[in-house]
């Protein structure tokens, strides 16, 4: 309980849910059955960022095995998640259809989103920030940790460490604790 209680004072921990904003959880991406479509392209995913950077000939056909799984599970979920994009663990997908992930956005450990979700170039989410239904961020912004973008908000600029936004454009409601 002390570990937990000095991580929340860090800003590691949030205080309602105890998810870290730093430490992934690798837990939340690993395939719970045969049929987890979600799960499933994440895996695809980091498969093939872990051979690609490996020259050797065995890791070229893994690669090349790993792309057509990706494409594979891309058209299952409906979602545009390209194999070079900056995901740190614990991402979290619970309905992925027609989410789209720009190559240069940027997602810290931990994170949920939510289907038909929209990131473009320059976006850089904190840990455990949690993306609802519809919401698109665009322009380069940043989310802090522990932050929740409300379904369909359009995010046009930076939202602080554990606040709430919602809106068309989004407007912080709710500052972190």
């Amino acid at each position: 309980m002390a570990v937990v209680s000095s991580r929340r004072a860090l800003g590691i921990m949030s205080s309602d849910s105890g998810i870290s904003s730093v430490v992934p959880d690798w837990s939340r991406e690993t395939p719970t059955r045969l049929w987890d479509p979600p799960r499933r392209l994440l895996r695809s995913l980091r498969r093939y960022q872990r051979w690609q950077p490996q020259g050797h000939p065995l890791a070229r056909v893994i690669c090349k095995l790993t792309v057509l799984e990706h494409r594979f599970w891309s058209v299952v979920t409906g979602a545009d998640i390209p194999l070079n994009c900056h995901i740190d663990g614990g991402l979290l997908l619970v309905h992925p259809s027609g989410i789209v992930i720009h190559p240069d956005a940027v997602i810290g450990p931990n994170c949920l989103l939510m289907q038909q979700v929209t990131l473009t170039p320059g976006v850089r989410l904190g840990g455990h920030v949690d993306v609802g239904a519809g919401a698109k961020i665009i322009r380069p912004v940043s989310v802090g940790s522990h932050a929740r973008i409300g379904a369909n908000a359009v995010v046009t600029a930076d939202v602080p460490d554990g606040a709430t936004a919602v809106g068309i454009p989004a407007r912080v409601v709710r500052q972190g604790e």
